[in-house]
């Protein structure tokens, strides 16, 4: 397991160069790989091209675009030349991504042909250089998208001659950048509707995936399949950093990764290591698995009883692992809380997922395990080297807010000294806003934000997240969102549609009928969770939520959008 002695994103770029030189460091499912060795010359003729076009140490770089092995060049080649990268979600609304690309002072960016309309509009003023993500070609800010199509399907003599310009600047040596510069600016899109550009040096993001390394433990040789936005710190540390300190390789597919797509590319590329956020897993698990387990009416009656339930379980985990390619050692679910009945069907089907827990902020991991030693509803362990405490904690439970200072904590939000007093310290601690505790075995146990927290009629603290994993257990229910309203509380519920139009068009009922049965599940499932939670936590009232819950990058609810 390699540990640098230099945290800087160049320093692991050439050591890898070096070490993995033959080895596939990045490619698409599809298309021929890209090795070390050619991953550096590229990314050193990028950077010099960068050079050429006036982008000096310092200066802002910002990519638009969706994941694939262009997005790692583009990244590595903004860093490792001593400029910042801004990686920018492309589903952020064009609004937003203008707001990005002014605050940040971006003059340079990076775009996909899909989403290049998201920048169009914006004149020199602006932006002075756009690099199309797709070839690496340079194209006038202010060119037509129809005539920025033409120019890629024509491969015309500009392009050639843009080209030849990079190529021209090969071999030149990367300004040495140091620890303490500033790599990356990342714009968050909270829960809460601030979004923030947080701060991360070089050190903060190669010192995190370098520790990161003993959870997934990732080496030379090991295959990941990568589905979460790059432009997440979540995946851009854990799913492209550290697998190319170890000498990975990293898969990409072209399309948004649907199960028609995921599962050739999982056949094809027979992961070690994947990231993901709870949503994916629970969507398969209510979709795939628990179906087939209810389709047989003595499976259904069996189910009910622990001992079979785990025996059951362990066979549908055997085919869990066979359709996920039947090499996968680490399966890490990250960004916000999985479901308990999802977690424990992983337990017993002895599928090795694993929970960590993190912030952009903290670039990101925090506290995680792999997959051997996961405990339930814990993150596992807090990372070697990095102080977390939990600060005001509650005598009789324990729980307080999660507190942390170490090396990939932050510099802070660029150009908002307020909101940075707000969160980190004098001497270096930044306060999450997670509610937590650690058990006697100093495994961390993540109990919701405190922002979320609902003041009981008693003073009880009740915990939305606990209500809503409860809700979620029902088959019907996709997701759910509890909150306060006129002192009462408040359920609203995305139900699977997809199943209940299959099951009303089974029993031949009508669209009155069909809304009849909707108001008559909705009462059920109020009674059912009501049962299950304390007094104080009972909903007094289920609202049907008919579209999906706007979502963040990492999947969670933006709860600001639906309670104020």
């Amino acid at each position: 397991m390699y540990t640098p002695t230099e945290n800087t994103l160049l320093a692991v770029l050439e050591h890898s160069a070096a070490a993995f030189a033959p080895q596939c460091a990045l490619s698409y499912t599809d298309e021929p790989q890209i090795t070390y060795n050619e991953l550096k010359k590229q990314i050193d003729h990028l950077s010099a091209f960068l050079r050429d076009q006036g982008v000096a140490p310092g200066d802002r770089v910002a990519i638009i675009g969706e994941n694939g092995p262009h997005w790692g060049i583009a990244y590595f080649a903004i860093t490792c030349m001593g400029a910042v990268v801004v990686p920018i979600l492309p589903d952020f609304h064009t609004s937003e991504i203008h707001h990005i690309l002014r605050h940040s002072g971006a003059k340079t960016v990076f775009v996909s042909e899909r989403f290049y309309q998201k920048v169009e509009d914006l004149g020199s003023e602006d932006l002075s250089c756009v690099i199309l993500l797709n070839d690496f070609s340079m194209v006038d800010a202010t060119i037509s998208k129809a005539t920025l199509k033409k120019l890629i399907a024509d491969g015309s003599k500009e392009l050639k001659k843009i080209r030849s310009m990079a190529l021209r600047f090969a071999g030149i040596v990367p300004e040495r950048v140091r620890e303490e510069d500033l790599a990356a600016i990342i714009y968050t899109s909270g829960t809460t509707g601030h979004s923030k550009g947080v701060m991360l040096t070089h050190k903060n993001l190669v010192w995190n995936a370098a520790r990161s390394s003993r959870i997934p433990p990732i080496e030379s040789g090991d295959r990941m399949l990568s589905i979460l936005p790059l432009a997440h710190v979540y995946e851009c540390t854990l799913g492209l950093i550290l697998p190319l300190m170890q000498g990975a390789s990293v898969f990409y597919v072209k399309k948004p990764p649907t199960a028609a797509v995921l599962l050739p590319a999982l056949s094809i590329v027979r992961p070690t290591a994947m990231l993901t956020v709870p949503l994916i897993i629970e969507k398969m698990y209510k979709a795939r698995i628990l179906p087939e387990i209810r389709s047989k009416r003595i499976l259904r009656m069996m189910y009910k009883f622990p001992i079979v339930r785990k025996r059951i379980n362990r066979i549908a985990g055997r085919k869990l692992m066979a359709t996920f390619g039947g090499k996968m050692m680490f399966f890490g679910v990250g960004g916000s809380a999985l479901s308990a009945d999802v977690e424990k069907f992983l337990r017993e089907a002895k599928f090795p997922y694993a929970i960590g827990y993190g912030l952009t902020e903290t670039s990101p991991l925090v506290a995680g395990a792999n997959a051997e030693h996961t405990r339930f509803r814990s993150t596992g362990p807090v990372v070697d080297g990095l102080e977390v405490k939990i600060d005001n904690p509650d005598p009789t439970t324990g729980e307080g807010e999660i507190v942390v200072r170490g090396p990939s904590v932050m510099k802070g939000y660029y150009r908002d000294p307020e909101h940075t007093a707000e969160v980190l310290s004098a001497d270096g601690w930044f306060r999450t806003g997670d509610l937590g505790r650690f058990d006697e075995n100093q495994y961390l146990y993540i109990k919701g934000r405190i922002k979320n927290v609902i003041l009981g009629p008693t003073g009880e603290n009740i915990y939305p997240e606990a209500i809503e994993s409860v809700i979620n257990r029902r088959d019907e229910v996709l997701e759910s969102l509890v909150f306060q309203e006129q002192g009462v509380l408040v359920a609203r519920l995305h139900l699977d549609y997809e199943k209940l139009d299959v099951e009303a068009a089974e029993l031949g009922l009508k669209a009155s009928e069909v809304k009849e049965r909707i108001t008559l599940l909705l009462e059920d499932i109020k009674k059912q969770v009501n049962d299950q939670v304390s007094a104080f936590s009972r909903v007094s009232k289920i609202i049907e939520q008919t579209e999906p819950f706007e979502k963040t990058p990492t999947q969670k609810i933006k709860r600001y959008l639906y309670t104020s």
